[in-house]
């Protein structure tokens, strides 16, 4: 089974990490006697399930890369993996994708219900800009919410959602979905190796380069989830597949065919090794994990 865990050099560091990702959201979901019980076994279902914690992981690896201290950016990497969070308790509910099935279990709204599902989301949102503007170097503070604000919001994430409802239309092109996807997952992958490297105090140039790195990742990720879609395993993968053909919606192997769409992937990943090749040795874990998603399978 093809994973994103690292290989022997970085597979230290990466358990490291993880384990400190998983023990700062578990410690940041610790809410007060004000939260209704219900709520907040809801948040904790949402974000403490099984999952890849890709996007706390890129914060705490661009941290690094850029000289920094990973621990200071924990508070950055919890409130990326809780708008990640929110963001897919939303579209699982029956009136955006209607899923049922997320990480091998019932989605947030057949596990509870709708309402709380949408209060979930709203909480989430909430916390992870608490957790920035209370927990994060007070220098960083306020552009590290205003790149997470932008990135989640109505031009980024929010917006890419709501054109990829939109489903297929006539005369489509790949660009097309490209631009769809660079917002709705494209833009948290920048933010978080943005907020990463701007807590490592990371120069615009390191900026830059982080960047590149993440709009590549992120499009690559993006196109393996489809080519999950038609060719993957549900056991392995923890979803319904199919789901976007059935919905009508645009999907990189139906407008460029498996076969093109798997070289899509090849291209973008050597463009994100290349992006932070000029960062050196520290960039290295960046470059591995960008390799082992090229063949992921979940």
């Amino acid at each position: 089974m093809a994973t994103l865990e690292s290989s022997a050099p970085h597979q230290a560091e990466a358990q490291h990490d993880l384990a400190a990702i998983n023990q700062a959201l578990d410690e940041s979901l610790r809410l007060g006697p004000g939260c209704p019980d219900r709520l907040g076994q809801a948040m904790r279902y949402v974000v403490l399930g099984p999952g890849k914690r890709l996007r706390p992981r890129l914060v705490l690896m661009a941290c690094r890369a850029c000289g920094g201290d990973p621990a200071a950016a924990l508070p950055a990497a919890c409130a990326v993996e809780m708008i990640h969070a929110y963001s897919l308790a939303h579209d699982d509910l029956p009136a955006m994708d209607d899923d049922d099935l997320r990480r091998g279990r019932p989605t947030c709204h057949i596990e509870f219900d709708e309402a709380t599902a949408i209060l979930v989301g709203d909480a989430l949102q909430a916390r992870a800009f608490e957790l920035l503007a209370t927990r994060v170097a007070p220098e960083h503070a306020a552009r590290c919410c205003g790149e997470l604000a932008q990135a989640a919001g109505a031009e980024k994430l929010v917006g890419g959602q709501a054109a990829d409802l939109c489903g297929a239309f006539d005369g489509a092109t790949v660009d097309d979905l490209r631009a769809i996807h660079a917002r709705k997952t494209g833009a948290m992958f920048i933010v978080s190796l943005r907020l990463g490297g701007i807590l490592a105090g990371a120069s615009e140039e390191q900026l830059t380069r982080l960047t590149d790195y993440a709009r590549s990742l992120g499009l690559a990720f993006q196109v393996t989830d489809d080519l999950l879609d038609v060719s993957g395993d549900q056991q392995s993968v923890g979803k319904r597949l199919g789901k976007d053909a059935d919905r009508g919606k645009l999907t990189y192997p139906e407008l460029m065919g498996v076969d093109q769409s798997r070289q899509l992937v090849v291209e973008l990943i050597d463009a994100a090794a290349a992006a932070v090749q000029p960062l050196g040795d520290a960039a290295a874990p960046l470059v591995e994990l960008a390799r082992k998603l090229q063949n992921r399978d979940r």
